[in-house]
């Protein structure tokens, strides 16, 4: 299967199970296993750099096992065949997505003009509030 320019992945680093649909689907979903549940052994992969690995798992979250592959199941369709395309599609969108680097953050500080807006208006809001307690008797 392949990704992009550099990334392609085996068959052996794919596995897909099939297993009834959960959910309305007639006569059909007590006899057709049409949900695919599609394993990546990501952490085995020699096709993916270590990098691409620690963001796909972060960004895999629970569908990232003990065993460092990620599962996806897909049953959004009554087609096994359409379902497989489903999750080969999202696993490809999942391993592209962590092959972007994250951009740094710059630190940057308010501006004095910037600090003094937000206390005007701190001060601003304060008087309002003071205006409406109620009037002492004195």
């Amino acid at each position: 299967m392949r990704i992009n320019a550099e990334i392609t992945l085996q068959d052996w680093e794919l596995t897909e199970t099939f297993t009834r649909a959960q959910g309305p689907g007639g006569q059909n979903v007590n006899k057709v296993s049409t949900a695919v549940e599609l394993r990546f052994e990501a952490e085995r992969s020699p096709n993916l750099p270590d990098s691409v690995k620690t963001r796909l798992k972060r960004l895999a979250g629970r569908r990232w096992t003990q065993d460092g592959a990620v599962v996806l199941r897909v049953e959004d369709t009554r087609s096994q065949a359409r379902n497989r395309e489903i999750a080969r599609a999202r696993l490809a969108d999942l391993i592209l997505e962590a092959t972007k680097r994250p951009k740094p953050r710059i630190a940057t500080r308010p501006t004095l003009a910037s600090k003094r807006r937000r206390l005007d208006a701190k001060a601003h809001r304060a008087s309002i509030k003071a205006g409406r307690a109620t009037p002492t008797g004195d």
